[in-house]
């Protein structure tokens, strides 16, 4: 079995480790960060687009690359594809990571009023800056 481990930056429900935990995947490490450059969209579910004005805050993971193919082999998330990205860590150092996204052409116009809430309760327990949780609330508006 290769055991070999892949920094993944998660900013939507992934973040939760307790999810995770029941897929039966134990990050090895998990840090908070955010990435510049881009801004936070709901659909059915959550993606990041780029947007040079904006910042996106999430977990930076280190997995076992096995564990973040069968998590991105789901149904729901398998249409998202990998993109690497530098991390901005609380001390300000920068990490590189992998983020996968949903391509903006499969960007659908229907809110997932569910997961807009129940990733405004983890982003809140996570800490992140009220204004990122303003930004969350402002998704189903």
């Amino acid at each position: 079995m290769n055991s070999e481990e892949v920094t993944v930056f998660f900013y939507g429900l992934f973040m939760d480790e307790s999810l995770l935990a029941a897929k039966g995947i134990t990050p090895s490490r998990a840090t908070i960060g955010y990435v510049d450059g881009y801004r936070l969209r709901i659909g059915r579910r959550a993606t990041l687009v780029p947007d040079r004005t904006n910042k996106a805050y999430g977990v930076l993971m280190a997995l076992r690359t096995e564990d973040v193919r069968a998590l991105y082999s789901e149904e729901s998330v398998v249409d998202y594809v990998s993109e690497s990205v530098s991390v901005v860590l609380s001390d300000g150092t920068l990490e590189s990571a992998v983020c996968y996204n949903l391509p903006e052409r499969k960007l659908e116009g229907t809110t997932n009023l569910d997961y807009v809430r129940s990733l405004l309760l983890l982003a809140d327990r996570l800490e992140f800056p009220e204004s990122y949780l303003q930004h969350i609330r402002r998704q189903v508006a």
